[in-house]
């Protein structure tokens, strides 16, 4: 992390009526019709008053989360805020996040404005095509990971208001249980990993801001002491680029007692200095070295599960369009930064999203996802059938989508007030 003294912010200001008011509408974009959201903003005004007075007097805590856990595609604990917590998130993240991106290098790419995953896609291409070999890294369990010692340390080096750190603490200290991450480092006690408290909720906008700040050090480690001009890292999936494959080895080395430092640990499994001329997964996308992506096949069959069973429930009048739309564009926006075309052709033709079926500029050549099943080989082309119809669905497409709301698509049974679902966790 630079060395550049702390900024001098104004918490008054920070969490006024005039900030909390446009924090509530932020915060509640996209999720209006969640009870906590809408008894919130049914008394919006009272409600942002009442914020600035605890915030004000140091008499507001986070409330309890509500956590669940998800399989898609791997299993995690998600957790939801108290929607007026999330409005204090908003509020804070939009003062203090600036005085940290003017620290942050440019190749990070997480949670940033212009940056974001396919930005991070094509540099990793660019650093592809200059390249023979690439170091892999990826962190073991992260979010859990999190020294909150280290990380309080980190946000004093850049702030300097003792009431807007006060609230940041309260933010990190409220923090739910995570899953265990029971780990030694050196000079550690029999008891240390047990005393030291760990962990961020997934799910917080503060916690995503944590996490670059986190690995903020890292970043800064790579770029000005190993002199590494071809690395980027997107949250805790970081790549270091290379022909020589000795130097990346000798890299990962000083990394991983780099990170040591940090109470955190490379993932032994996702872990390697691999060849850029192969294919490879990256933040959601197959990469070719020729230049060719597509989508993984597993991220193609989730979508089409998902695509059922709203289907399903469109067609029982449980969902409106109005509601799953932005679900199946934020999967197509996704997808047209692959080699998809065909795939929406397949998906989509005759139905409200046809739109999407246009080539991304120059047409890309198809075949590069799987889209039927049976047909999931990788790097071969999806078999088209009969007029724009799926044999997973079985009848012609018409293009609603929605997530399945059962406990394999990150929703649990129970609902509670601020609109998520799951069962209800205080700090530990």
């Amino acid at each position: 992390m630079p060395n550049m003294p702390p900024d001098t912010l104004d918490f008054r200001r920070a969490v006024s009526f005039r900030a909390l008011r446009p924090a509530a509408l932020r915060a509640a974009r996209g999720k209006r019709r969640s009870p906590g959201v809408t008894a919130f903003l049914a008394d919006l005004e009272t409600e942002c008053l009442r914020l600035e007075r605890e915030l004000l007097a140091g008499t507001w805590r986070p409330g309890k989360y509500v956590a669940f856990e998800i399989r898609d595609p791997k299993p995690r604990i998600v957790s939801a805020a108290a929607f007026r917590d999330r409005v204090v998130h908003h509020a804070l993240c939009a003062v203090v996040e600036p005085v940290f991106e003017r620290g942050f290098i440019f190749d990070s790419y997480a949670n940033r404005r212009d940056k974001g995953t396919h930005a991070a896609i094509d540099r990793y291409e660019q650093f592809a095509r200059r390249n023979v070999h690439v170091l892999r890294c990826d962190i073991f369990r992260y979010f859990p990971a999190i020294d909150h010692e280290i990380l309080k340390s980190d946000l004093r080096r850049r702030i300097d208001d003792n009431q807007i750190l006060t609230v940041l603490d309260a933010i990190v200290d409220g923090s739910n249980r995570q899953e265990p991450v029971d780990v030694y480092f050196p000079g550690d006690t029999l008891w240390a990993p047990y005393e030291r408290r760990r962990g961020l909720p997934i799910g917080n906008l503060t916690s995503q801001f944590f996490a670059n700040v986190y690995l903020d050090p890292l970043d800064h480690f790579v770029k000005e002491v190993l002199r590494v001009r071809g690395y980027l890292r997107y949250v805790d999936d970081f790549a270091l680029f290379h022909d020589d494959l000795e130097t990346l080895c000798g890299w990962r080395i000083r990394i991983e007692k780099f990170l040591a430092g940090r109470r955190l640990l490379l993932h032994p499994r996702k872990t390697a200095a691999v060849s850029t001329r192969e294919p490879s997964a990256f933040l959601g996308i197959v990469l070719a070295n020729d230049g060719r992506r597509r989508l993984p096949e597993d991220n193609v069959a989730r979508f089409r599960g998902r695509y059922r069973a709203m289907r399903d429930r469109f067609n029982a009048g449980a969902v409106t369009f109005e509601e799953i739309a932005p679900r199946v564009r934020a999967w197509i926006a996704h997808a047209e930064h692959a080699d998809t075309w065909r795939l929406r052709q397949t998906l989509f033709r005759g139905g409200p999203f046809e739109s999407s079926l246009k080539p991304d500029g120059p047409q890309r050549p198809c075949g590069l996802c799987a889209a039927v099943p049976g047909t999931t080989i990788r790097g071969t082309s999806a078999r088209q059938i009969a007029t724009g119809t799926s044999r997973t669905i079985a009848t012609t497409t018409s293009a609603f989508a929605s997530p399945v709301r059962s406990h394999h698509a990150g929703a649990a049974p129970s609902k509670d007030g601020a609109g998520a679902r799951g069962s209800v966790q205080g700090p530990s």
